[in-house]
């Protein structure tokens, strides 16, 4: 039976679509027609941010020691984790936790 990988990535979510102005061209008098309206979100909430500011080691570490062991225990995974060469992923102290708690890395 061949184990299968977790392979995890960092994004940010949009919930309402691209994060930019948009236009619409429409009839006179059909602005507010229901066809040429777009649902927006006021004061910021368009958007899920799971970390504040910029991830580093450290941080990568503790998203690790909360989530990894108990994702892969939950999703029937080996302990076998993919990851890219990103520097926090290759730091000392993410090394050390992936082999201490035997995360095969590849």
């Amino acid at each position: 039976m061949r184990n299968k990988i977790l392979k995890p990535d960092e994004t940010e979510i949009e919930i309402f679509g691209p994060n930019a102005k948009r236009h619409v061209w429409g009839k006179p008098g059909t602005a507010h027609h229901l066809a040429n309206i777009i649902p927006t979100v006021n004061h910021g909430g368009g958007t899920i941010m799971l970390i504040e500011g910029k991830m580093n080691a450290a941080m990568y570490r503790d998203v690790l020691v909360e989530n990894l062991l108990q994702s892969t225990l939950d999703l029937r995974l080996g302990r076998h984790y993919q990851q890219d060469n990103d520097p926090k992923h290759t730091a000392k102290i993410t090394k050390e936790w992936l082999w201490d708690n035997s995360v095969n890395v590849l």
